[in-house]
């Protein structure tokens, strides 16, 4: 089976095609046969095409033009043509599965898209506004490329969908509960995935495990997963809650928005801007929403990058924290995503403050860049891993699952 994924992001497309030849998954996600990414963050009206395939070959152009979807449709044509070529022809493609962000309390499973399930992510668009619209040009570029294959959408909020109403519902007005207004959490398909292969790399039931979850990039989350469900999660109604994130504000005090609105005359977009774009490392730090630039900074001596530093390392030990209470204990300690995955200084601040848990990490595992490994010591009660969050493998997982019921 032949399986292409579409990861839409705000300002990029990732995609791969990956072949199971087996009549059984593999137990660890294979290399792709070909990789894709449009990135459109740099100009206006340029797009950056990178194309990699499993044998070595690569292709990097630049194509000119605003349409999304036309640029979506080339680096698709380069699956059967070129320098690039993996496969004879795009009919060979069995399935296409999507990442969508916000799913809402209707779409929860992973289902095939249906012009239904398309409206439905376009209403929700207001909710995700920077990726369920991306999500939608990705499919409508594979409907104009490949005629009649199936399509899959993964929902990020899926997994979510277990969180008990005291964590999800909001102590706002009921009627809030009637217009849908509640935490549906996000990142859901990465807490999954990195929940499921720290009990693999553990060897035990993933039902016997309390994790917590740390999804670190530069947008943040953590899970709370008892029993392989997630009970409590930090992104809320909107992936703007929680923690501390690269350039969003995470968590704050809902007054200081209404004293805005009052004193400052601010608009929603004006608002939505700074909570999103200009807030979170970026915003204390004045320098970067990245955290290796910062830390850079606070060698040097600068006083907002530190304070940013110390904000980040606040709230992500006070996250773990209530997660920690919602669990009754903790087993397994999980840091995935571009900085959970790469930065020892965050792993180990985050660390150092439960070692009133007997939880303790080896610095030497700490500092060798570990893959899919435990960082803790053997004496530790807690074991710590730091794991390769492989989304695009899980969407391709759920699109295996669901074409084989």
């Amino acid at each position: 089976m032949k399986i292409l994924v579409l990861n839409a992001g705000s300002s990029s497309q990732k995609s791969c095609l990956y072949e199971i030849k087996d009549e059984a998954l593999p137990n660890q996600a294979p290399q792709p046969l070909w990789e894709g990414k449009v990135n459109w963050t740099k100009d206006r009206g340029v797009a950056e095409i990178q194309v990699k395939t499993a044998t070595g070959e690569t292709l990097q152009e630049k194509i000119y033009g605003d349409s999304r979807e036309a640029h979506l449709t080339y680096m698709l044509y380069t699956l059967s043509c070129g320098a690039t070529k993996v496969i004879g022809q795009l009919s060979e493609i069995d399935v296409v599965g999507h990442r969508v962000v916000h799913g809402g309390q209707d779409y929860r499973d992973t289902m095939v898209i249906t012009e239904d399930v398309k409206k439905a992510i376009a209403r929700l668009s207001n909710l995700a506004p920077a990726h369920n619209p991306a999500a939608l040009e990705g499919i409508k570029a594979i409907d104009k490329s490949l005629d009649n294959v199936t399509q899959i959408a993964v929902f990020d909020t899926g997994f979510h969908a277990t969180l008990p109403d005291a964590a999800a519902i909001y102590p706002g007005p009921y009627e809030w509960v009637e217009q849908g207004i509640r935490r549906y959490g996000f990142h859901g398909i990465s807490h999954q995935y990195c929940s499921q292969r720290a009990a693999q790399i553990l060897g035990q039931d993933l039902a016997s495990l309390r994790l917590i979850t740390c999804h670190l990039g530069n947008g943040c989350s953590l899970t709370a997963i008892k029993n392989g469900c997630s009970v409590d999660t930090t992104m809320g109604f909107t992936p703007m809650d929680g923690l501390m994130m690269g350039s969003r504000s995470g968590s704050v005090d809902p007054g200081i928005l209404i004293y805005l609105l009052r004193q400052s005359n601010y608009s929603a977009e004006r608002l939505d801007y700074v909570l999103n774009k200009a807030s979170g490392l970026r915003g204390i730090s004045g320098i970067s929403s990245d955290i290796p630039q910062v830390i850079e900074a606070i060698a040097q001596g600068n006083y907002r990058a530190q304070l940013a530093w110390d904000i980040y390392i606040h709230r992500l030990r006070s996250g773990i924290g209530a997660m920690l209470a919602n669990l009754g204990g903790l087993d397994v300690l999980v840091f995935t995503a571009g900085v959970g995955e790469h930065s020892a200084e965050i792993r180990q601040a985050a660390c150092d403050t439960f070692g009133f848990l007997g939880l303790k990490i080896d610095p030497q595992k700490n500092q060798q860049q570990p893959v899919d490994q435990d960082i803790a010591t053997l004496e530790s009660t807690v074991r710590v891993l730091v794991i390769h969050t492989q989304e695009d493998w899980a969407i391709a997982q759920q699109c295996w699952h669901l074409l084989k019921k």
